[in-house]
């Protein structure tokens, strides 16, 4: 690999544009497929375990299966995404999605056994996490170097896109057709995702030299990607500041439902709305921060854009009118999408390519470990103080922690350089 290939700056100019690059078309397209898909099963599971048993209970039960079954495989997903050949993990997760989604609508055209639903969640959970920790790692490979930034706004992109889209879809084909056949629809993007990978061009295998290095027991591999995080002078205050607020933001959708439903006496449409509302900054965050990293660098765009988004939650709790809760939902969406996209960019850009599954999963696991914990508490002090003093707490607490971050290595200014170990 030349120096200029292995060597990302923050400041860099940007080499010609990204749809030019006909690898990355392909995989972009492909990670949409999946992440329509992932949305695809948010909503049809739940539908076709209530239109099944008719209980509540059950529906809940099943989204937190795979909740469970992301949190518990992202312990080991870092390790497989840095020991085996990338591509064929990404066509395996989406190939064995494919069949295990497929299984539902197939078995249901025969009888209606809910245990199977139960037995496929967690499974589809496993290779969900597995999937996403990988296609961090390919990003790296596939788009040059001071390209990744603008590439993961891309990627930021299509996953608002199929956050919106796919529940809608999901909807009108459980509807019109029932929920296993939204399912099987599901399928069906995971398969054309996986054929999709056959088309991008990519080495996704890990270096002999380099894997071999690291190999020790299952835990000590796992703990070299949150080592790895601890001893880097950025990603070690980034990573114990993203926890911290993470813990205060995690339930911010729920507090806004409560402020629209509870205090301001609004009908589910206008939550809807307001909630959509928000997406619109996912958009603008996607298509700006690669401009704004490029000129104010990573620390100041970090920073800046978690300070704005502390102050618009507090807004939030001040703010009586509607209209004005969508605006500062946006502009939160945005600044924390911005921080997002700057983060993992970074994370990309300074970790070695054969440790990169490992630390990714690490990063995730440590940082969103506290979020249901914090979104159980937010959620319970707002029903006993209010919403307007728990958003304006949050809002505070949100800017101090992030302020805090300029005593750190996140604010120096510094060039992103080759990670150790990378060869020139």
């Amino acid at each position: 690999m030349s120096d200029s290939q292995s060597r990302p700056t923050d400041r860099g100019s940007y080499p010609p544009s990204l749809w030019s690059n006909s690898p990355y078309r392909i995989f972009l397209a492909s990670q949409t497929l999946s992440s329509l898909g992932d949305s695809f099963s948010y909503v049809a599971l739940p539908l076709l375990v209530l239109h099944s048993t008719g209980s509540v209970l059950q529906m809940g039960f099943v989204t937190g299966l795979t909740g469970v079954a992301s949190i518990v495989s992202g312990l080991f997903a870092g390790l497989i995404a840095d020991r085996f050949d990338r591509r064929r993990l990404l066509m395996l997760t989406d190939g064995a999605r494919c069949l295990l989604f497929l299984l539902i609508p197939v078995v249901w055209i025969f009888s209606t056994p809910v245990w199977l639903i139960y037995a496929v969640v967690p499974l589809a959970g496993v290779f969900s996490m597995l999937f996403r920790v990988t296609y961090v790692t390919v990003v790296p490979t596939i788009v040059a170097p001071d390209q990744i930034t603008r590439a993961n706004g891309h990627m930021y992109a299509t996953y608002a896109v199929a956050s919106i889209a796919g529940p809608a879809l999901a909807g009108f084909v459980a509807a019109s057709a029932g929920p296993a056949a939204a399912i099987g629809i599901d399928a069906a993007t995971f398969a054309v995702a996986a054929v999709g990978i056959l088309f991008v061009k990519f080495d996704g295998k890990p270096r002999p030299s380099e894997a071999s290095a690291e190999r020790g027991t299952a835990r000590q591999e796992f703990l070299a990607g949150a080592r790895f995080l601890w001893e880097h002078p950025v990603l070690r205050p980034l990573t114990v500041l993203l926890s911290l607020l993470t813990f205060l933001t995690y339930g911010l959708t729920d507090l806004v439902v409560y402020l629209l439903k509870h205090d301001l006496d609004q009908s589910d449409t206008t939550v809807g709305y307001v909630l959509a509302a928000g997406t619109v900054g996912t958009f603008i965050a996607s298509t700006a921060v690669a401009r704004i990293r490029k000129r104010f660098g990573f620390g100041a765009s970090w920073i800046g854009a978690f300070s704005l988004a502390g102050i618009a939650v507090g807004g939030m709790g001040l703010s009586q009118s509607v209209p004005v809760i969508a605006v500062l939902m946006t502009v939160n969406l945005m600044c924390t999408g911005i921080a997002g996209i700057c983060s993992m960019s970074l994370r990309q850009e300074v970790t070695p390519s054969h440790l990169l599954g490992r630390v990714t999963s690490s990063f995730w696991t440590i940082h969103s470990a506290l979020g249901p914990l914090g979104a159980a508490a937010t959620t319970a002090a707002a029903a006993g103080l209010g919403v307007t003093t728990v958003c304006l707490v949050i809002g505070i607490a949100v800017l101090a922690i992030t302020l805090s971050g300029t005593m750190t290595g996140i604010a120096q200014p510094h060039t992103v350089d080759r990670p150790a170990g990378e060869a020139p």
